[in-house]
């Protein structure tokens, strides 16, 4: 099964590091964020990518077209004057990617549309590219195919960020603090999409969280998946800064796979 992940916007809320990059290609622990997405699918044992890239795209495209080279054991022998290259060790994933540029202003629901020939009328998974969480992804593709719907959504709730007030009127009754109950689900990507889902998408315009799932709800055919575990973006300097932090005291929950 393809995992669709969108790379393509201009993180403009991350500029100090997007100016430079796309967002998905900002590191964390030394590696793109991208790639710790990549890793957490494959870990499951999905390894068949389809990148949307837009902005900065051509980065993405020389980051993969390197990686191999970058991890492994290689011996360069010009003795018979040309160029041998020959591999002796290499540590890279069984993964086949596909990078697809498409376009610099397409919204996010005109980026699937456009991959619609590379899916080729199959079923398939699609994520944000900034954003890590330790979902169990084999158990959502098992819910998702229960249920017979066209599209899955993993659902997390997120804490309030301030305390909470108990009011009457202008009287507080009483103060707590925060805690995960008074949040809200959000959309927290990790989608299953059957085929179907490309009817709902007019073209780059089409932003996907508005008319298509909204269209989609509306019907009957959005199920959403809940995840009570770990699940952060990457939005802010402050947030890629904390997921630093995670990956170097070891407590990172997404990462599940062994280095």
């Amino acid at each position: 099964m393809k995992v669709v992940l969108l790379a393509g916007g201009f993180g403009t809320r991350i500029s100090e590091e997007s100016q430079f990059k796309p967002k998905p290609m900002i590191e964390i622990g030394g590696k793109p964020i991208l790639w710790h997405i990549m890793k957490e699918y494959s870990y499951y044992g999905f390894n068949d990518f389809i990148i949307c890239a837009g902005y900065k795209q051509e980065f993405i495209k020389q980051w993969f077209s390197t990686y191999f080279i970058y991890n492994s054991d290689i011996t360069f022998d010009y003795t018979s004057g040309r160029k041998e290259t020959i591999i002796h060790n290499q540590h890279c994933e069984p993964w086949r990617v596909t990078v697809v540029d498409t376009g610099l202003n397409t919204m996010t629901g005109g980026r699937i549309k456009r991959i619609e020939p590379y899916v080729k009328g199959e079923t398939f998974m699609m994520s944000y590219g900034d954003g890590v969480c330790d979902v169990d992804i084999g158990e959502l593709l098992k819910f998702h195919q229960s249920h017979g719907k066209i599209a899955t959504i993993t659902a997390v709730k997120l804490e309030q960020q301030k305390g909470v007030l108990d009011l009457a009127g202008n009287t507080v009754k009483a103060f707590r603090e925060k805690n995960l109950a008074d949040g809200a689900p959000i959309n927290a990507g990790y989608m299953v999409l059957n085929p179907e889902i490309f009817d709902y998408i007019e073209g780059d315009s089409t932003v996907f969280e508005q008319e298509p799932l909204e269209t989609l709800a509306s019907q009957g055919q959005l199920m959403s998946y809940m995840h009570t575990g770990f699940w952060q973006c990457m939005d802010s300097k402050r947030e890629m800064d904390m997921l630093e932090r995670m990956l170097a005291t070891g407590n990172c929950p997404w990462k599940k796979w062994e280095d």
